[in-house]
């Protein structure tokens, strides 16, 4: 507050009065300022918490779309699957159903004919089309003729004793085995050498 040169006794108190006004309001507005500062700081707190509280709602809203997004997921690839096993052979005996008809012709023809080497050499023509539609669909046939016996593709159904240079050879094929895409679909039951 400013000094000012006290001239007259009257002007004394017209400045003690103002100084005391001067107080009063100084001192009323550091309480306004507070107030204002707590409810600024209420206000705030009050914001974040609604903000907050509509985050949470935003998230969890966005959980229950994936949660439902994911199980319609999960029933849409079980009916997926469930229709590949009813029906995932379809491709494979669509394509056996003309050798299916070509065997149906083949005994037809077998019981109007006496002729043996025509019948023989249809069904050797039909085997031929059963074994390349097969190979198309990846089957093939293990080669065990003269190999070494190994138990991921054998099976020994029975063992012979033999010289040293037969040891552990394949001697004879009892069921031949398979292949599927490289994978062993059915081992082959071998007789082996000692």
């Amino acid at each position: 507050m400013e000094e000012k040169e006290i001239q007259n006794p009257e002007q004394t108190e017209e400045v003690k009065v103002e100084a005391t006004v001067d107080t009063e309001v100084t001192e009323e507005t550091a309480n306004v300022a507070e107030e204002s500062t707590e409810e600024s700081a209420e206000m705030t707190d009050a914001d974040k918490l609604a903000q907050a509280e509509a985050e949470i709602a935003d998230l969890k809203d966005k959980l229950l779309r994936q949660v439902a997004d994911f199980t319609n997921y999960r029933r849409q690839q079980q009916k997926n699957i469930a229709d590949l096993i009813v029906n995932g052979g379809k491709k494979v005996i669509e394509s056996i159903l003309p050798i299916l008809d070509d065997m149906e012709r083949a005994q037809q023809n077998i019981e109007k004919s006496d002729d043996i080497e025509t019948a023989r050499e249809g069904l050797n023509m039909i085997f031929q089309k059963m074994n390349r539609v097969l190979e198309l669909q990846g089957l093939k046939k293990m080669e065990t003729a003269e190999k070494e016996f190994d138990t991921d593709f054998h099976e020994a159904v029975a063992i012979l004793p033999m010289g040293e240079d037969k040891k552990n050879q394949i001697i004879d094929t009892v069921q031949a085995g398979y292949l599927l895409n490289d994978k062993v679909l059915r081992h082959a039951k071998v007789v082996v050498g000692q």
